[in-house]
């Protein structure tokens, strides 16, 4: 059975603490189980916390070792872009080197060291990451399970979900033919708002389209799924969104994602749906509501149940 750990973001002092607690030991650098679990990560490995090249260590050895599985985030797809020379535009990489993208990426670059073998053998291992897994009794994936992006990637994958090496400036380049549907899997869905509707968002920028919490299986107005900030809320109108917009999920398997940054007392979103990452990068500590580093502990069950969500603090 497994035990699926949510984004983690360079905080490996906690995530070492949930190993714990879930009943793995380390020997030797690895951490196992005795009853021979299997920890399931979620992405998001690195970017903002303090110890990012030993999460990367941990995951990386459980999962040479066989006992996790990891997919990807959009963090290591962004760390991947980053390092990336654009074939078609020499001096440029896939990822814009710009101040914004920087400082999002800095701590990492400061602590592996940007270009050191050590940073190579990270991006290398990044790029083995599949986007999804559709396993026999669960599914995983970063942020949205979506049929129809899930088939508008077939062609830049191989049989495992792992990007293929030529796909990379297709999926990296905002007008590739596959940029939209790894946003999706990635970030989220985000659908168009209805004609002449529009919010700011919180640097002043116009947007049309909103961010879903497309997990939702009630209140399907627009207003009531938008992820936008509180006082644009009101600008979102409270119009039911058609049908064939959301993806739905049938519910056949259980699915985790990460990705989200929920705060309050973890528990699944929904009776098949469990969203594990509880903001362990979210700065400093709400005295009420601390943030959390997030695990379920799956053990076959059709319906989640909060009884199985673990954290640490």
């Amino acid at each position: 059975m497994y035990d699926l750990i949510g984004d983690i973001h360079g905080y490996s002092i906690p995530l070492k603490r949930l190993l714990e607690t879930l009943g793995y030991r380390e020997s030797s650098g690895i951490w196992s189980h005795p009853d021979q679990r299997q920890v399931i990560f979620l992405g998001d490995f690195v970017d903002r916390g303090p110890h990012q090249v030993e999460t990367v260590q941990i995951a990386r050895a459980m999962v040479d070792a066989g006992t996790a599985l990891a997919v990807m985030g959009n963090h290591e797809f962004n760390a991947v872009a980053w390092a990336t020379p654009d074939p078609d535009n020499p001096g440029d990489h896939l990822r814009s080197h710009s101040d914004k993208n920087r400082g999002q990426h800095q701590a990492y670059l400061e602590q592996v060291g940007e270009g050191s073998e050590l940073h190579r053998e990270h991006i290398a291992w990044f790029k083995t990451l599949p986007l999804y897994l559709d396993l026999e009794g669960l599914r995983v994936v970063h942020a949205c399970w979506h049929p129809s992006s899930i088939a508008a990637l077939e062609g830049f994958l191989d049989e495992r979900q792992r990007i293929l090496p030529h796909a990379w400036p297709d999926l990296a380049r905002k007008k590739g033919s596959g940029f939209e549907a790894l946003e999706t899997l990635l970030k989220g869905l985000e659908i168009p708002l209805p004609e002449g509707h529009k919010f700011h968002d919180k640097d002043g920028n116009p947007r049309h389209h909103i961010r879903t919490q497309w997990w939702e299986l009630e209140r399907l107005t627009y207003r009531d799924l938008a992820m936008v900030p509180a006082e644009a809320i009101n600008d979102i109108p409270h119009t039911t969104i058609p049908e064939d917009v959301l993806p739905g999920y049938s519910g056949d398997k259980p699915l985790f994602v990460g990705h989200y940054w929920l705060t309050g007392t973890p528990k699944p979103l929904n009776r098949h749906i469990a969203c594990l990452d509880y903001s362990i990068a979210g700065g400093h500590h709400r005295r009420n509501d601390p943030n959390k580093l997030c695990a379920y502990r799956w053990d076959g069950e059709q319906e989640l149940t909060a009884d199985n969500m673990v954290w640490v603090e």
